[in-house]
């Protein structure tokens, strides 16, 4: 009886402290990613957004990525955007975001379930009153499933809380990852497939009459997602378009390219158009580089980017500045357009 008494003990104590540590490791890299944006080194980034959801299924079961996974999580997330370097309010250009002359928008998605697409006031003024800090946009996903549908509803609840709508076009009609999508493939976009459906989405946009944010391919040299090119051509270089380039992000880019002209057509200008890449990608091959994906300035506003930490025990620890370096120069040479960090997170695995 003694034994398993002490016992207990004992696991007690591993158990709080690998806990305390885990929060402890988590604190330090919200706080090294907002030390690294007050650097000066990293001057076009002009907008970031914390993803702040806790994934409760697949691989990532128990993942803990809001910011108030622990005390010591959400004080560090408090403190570091506290600053006025993160600042509230957007500014609009001819119905274009513009960046902030000096400063760096604060946003998030604030949790709009597992589906993110619950687009809710509550929600939205939670994660505001944890972070002590207003959003500039609410961001949410406009998924496609059974119709291509814009989404009006969560428009409005979001336009009534005094944020900018953030709509991510999601591409899918199931839930299934790293596979082909059985109904959107890109080059049903590029010959009209659903053009019918996308010429209303536009129509309802504009309609809105107010400034929407719009993304289509989320971290799209991803192949976690059914619009990377690994399911639309890969590597190959023969079936679809100019023989020099590897098929999967050609079609990518043109499918873009075709939904944002529909919605010139039909008069959306109140549409600022975000690119949005992972900063590692998957697979990490020569043609899936987020460079081959770009649809260019001619058509992209602003370049997006994910940096996330650790999200499993087996993940690298690497630090948010270790990953910004390895894209933010590549970001500068392949646009003149600001930068915004889209999705931000680390969970308390380690």
């Amino acid at each position: 009886m003694k034994k398993i008494v002490v016992w207990f003990f004992i696991v007690g104590c591993i158990a709080t402290s690998c806990k305390k540590k885990k929060a402890e490791t988590k604190a330090l890299w919200i706080s090294n990613v907002f030390q690294t944006l007050e650097s000066g080194n990293y001057s076009n980034v002009k907008a970031i957004a914390w993803w702040n959801e806790s994934f409760k299924n697949g691989f990532l079961n128990h993942s803990k990525l809001r910011i108030d996974s622990s005390p010591q999580a959400l004080e560090a997330y408090q403190n570091g955007v506290n600053s006025s370097t993160f600042i509230t309010l957007p500014e609009f250009v001819n119905q274009k975001l513009v960046p902030p002359v000096n400063g760096i928008y604060h946003s998030a998605y604030p949790d709009f379930g597992g589906t993110e697409d619950v687009v809710t006031a509550t929600a939205i003024n939670e994660f505001e009153d944890l972070a002590k800090k207003d959003i500039v946009w609410a961001y949410f996903s406009n998924n496609w499933m059974d119709q291509i549908k814009f989404p009006t509803d969560a428009v409005n609840t979001v336009k009534d809380e005094g944020k900018v709508p953030f709509i991510r076009m999601m591409a899918r009609s199931t839930w299934d990852e790293s596979k082909a999508d059985p109904k959107y493939s890109m080059q049903k976009i590029i010959n009209g497939d659903f053009d019918t459906e996308l010429n209303q989405w536009a129509v309802d946009a504009k309609n809105t009459n107010t400034n929407l944010l719009v993304e289509f391919g989320t971290e799209v040299n991803g192949n976690w997602f059914p619009w990377n090119g690994e399911y639309n051509g890969g590597s190959e270089l023969t079936g679809y378009g100019n023989p020099n380039l590897a098929d999967g992000p050609e079609r990518f880019v043109d499918a873009y390219k075709h939904i944002i002209d529909i919605c010139n057509q039909n008069g959306a200008n109140n549409i600022t158009w975000f690119f949005h890449a992972d900063s590692g990608g998957e697979p990490q091959d020569d043609w899936n580089k987020l460079e081959n994906y770009y649809p260019g300035d001619n058509y992209i506003d602003w370049i997006g980017v994910s940096v996330y930490g650790p999200q499993t025990r087996t993940d690298d620890d690497e630090q948010f500045k270790d990953k910004l370096d390895k894209v933010y120069n590549r970001l500068n040479t392949m646009s003149n357009n600001p930068i915004a960090i889209l999705e931000f997170g680390v969970t308390e695995y380690k």
